[in-house]
């Protein structure tokens, strides 16, 4: 695949790069700021952006503004963001899309390369990656709104995996629970989101981003 990094830590950066192309796949340009970002995606046009939060010249959130840009002008190109922050307000907003093909993952808990490489190749390939500790912050805005108040405490570990990106199967392997228990409290939480009956989209999608959003 064609990827893009935007990473201020020179060291860093090189040693994506590094990866990346020892793993088969093409870096047409690794950039240490938003503005480059943009720049890079509209000559590239890579199929998966890898980006920092914080970058100059602010160091606060150019990273992920750049990536809501591009999100915006390009919805086809897949992000993964790769910090050691959850920057919570764009965070959300960024999420508060269609989250097939988005990840945000904190540099400090990836434990290992192939972790990092697996969430990438889910991004690539459609899917979500969010780390636990990104969703348990972002939920922190949730404790107080109905309908999500309704679900019971396992549906709410369901939904919180869910939107972590993982299927029914590897739900089920977290949980050490059977996968047809996964599927009876993923059609419950369904019903309790009144996502039953709705169609013409993915059902999956949006109990995830009413769990984001909320």
């Amino acid at each position: 695949m064609r990827v893009i990094l935007a990473e201020d830590s020179t060291l860093l950066r090189e040693g994506l790069i590094r990866l990346l192309v020892e793993e088969g796949h093409e870096v047409p340009a690794a950039v240490g700021d938003g503005a480059s970002l943009v720049e890079a995606v509209a000559e590239h046009a890579p199929d998966v952006v890898v980006v920092d939060v914080r970058m100059p010249p602010t160091h606060t959130d150019e990273g992920l503004r750049a990536a809501l840009e591009i999100r915006r002008r390009w919805p086809g190109v897949r992000l993964l963001v790769l910090s050691q922050y959850v920057e919570k307000r764009y965070a959300a907003e960024l999420m508060s899309g269609d989250v097939e093909g988005v990840g945000y993952l904190l540099k400090d808990r990836v434990a290992q390369v192939a972790d990092f490489l697996d969430a990438l190749e889910r991004v690539a390939a459609g899917g979500a990656a969010f780390d636990p500790e990104v969703v348990r912050q972002l939920l922190a805005r949730t404790t107080q709104v109905d309908p999500l108040a309704r679900l019971t405490a396992r549906e709410r570990e369901v939904l919180e995996r869910m939107a972590q990106g993982l299927t029914n199967a590897s739900i089920a392997q977290e949980l050490h629970v059977s996968q047809s228990a996964v599927e009876k409290h993923v059609n419950a939480l369904f019903d309790k989101l009144r996502l039953s009956h709705v169609t013409g989209y993915s059902r999956r999608v949006l109990a995830v981003l009413r769990f984001l959003e909320s």
